[in-house]
């Protein structure tokens, strides 16, 4: 799924791609990684800022349970540094709901 600023995508979790120490752990019904490369913004510390809004927001946020646990992927494309949190937040939201992720 594609918006302006953000790409979703999501596979059904497949552990056996996961190292041995963590196979055995009952996580929730989902994992989540965000990706904010250098062409959103130059300074680490503005990306690493807008990786933590985006992950924070989403491990807050109730994903219903599906049969098979899912493993997301939330990338940031160039631009979005320069939008406001609020806008960022609300596409993220817009792009869960049009995949089935949110209620």
């Amino acid at each position: 799924m594609h918006g302006p600023f953000l790409m979703l995508r999501w596979i059904e979790a497949r552990p056996e791609l996961q190292p041995p120490s963590q196979r055995t752990h009952s996580g929730g019904p989902w994992r989540l990684g965000v990706v904010v490369s250098g062409k959103v913004h130059k300074r680490a510390v503005q990306r690493n800022r807008l990786r933590r809004l985006l992950h924070r927001h989403l491990l807050t946020h109730e994903i219903p349970p599906r049969g098979e646990p899912l493993w997301l992927l939330l990338s940031l494309k160039p631009g979005a540094a320069e939008r406001d949190p609020a806008d960022l937040l609300g596409e993220c939201d817009q792009l869960l709901q049009r995949a089935g992720l949110s209620p």
